[in-house]
């Protein structure tokens, strides 16, 4: 599958607040990295969301192997700095990698009281 970004790297994300019709906008998130021998995640990189509501560049090709990953999304962060409250303080999806020359798109679809994802293209 390709990535919905050109030329942002394996894996990508876009984050978009339902409530407001809009790009969620500077949410903060972290890519990590399941270490299959001690069972423990491994951060790999944090980033932000751009004003698009995406975050290019969480890892590169040569960084990027099969594996488990998570996104992290810090939702209760982001609802805050809008002046609003969350029920979600956090949001993480685990995906799963066999084959490093396939890129990943993991949308994120959030509202104050839900949210929602989906194998992107």
């Amino acid at each position: 599958m390709g990535s919905s970004v050109k030329g942002s790297g394996p894996v990508t994300t876009h984050v978009l607040n339902l409530g407001d019709g809009a790009p969620a906008a500077r949410m903060a998130l972290s890519l990590h990295r399941l270490d299959p021998c001690m069972a423990i995640w491994s951060l790999v990189t944090v980033g932000n969301t751009d004003e698009d509501g995406r975050c290019p560049g969480l890892i590169t090709g040569e960084g990027f192997a099969p594996g488990m990953y998570k996104i992290r999304f810090e939702t209760g962060q982001y609802w805050e700095s809008l002046g609003q409250s969350s029920f979600y303080p956090y949001v993480e999806i685990v995906f799963s990698v066999s084959d490093a020359d396939q890129s990943c798109h993991v949308p994120l679809l959030v509202s104050r009281h839900s949210y929602s994802t989906y194998r992107g293209s």
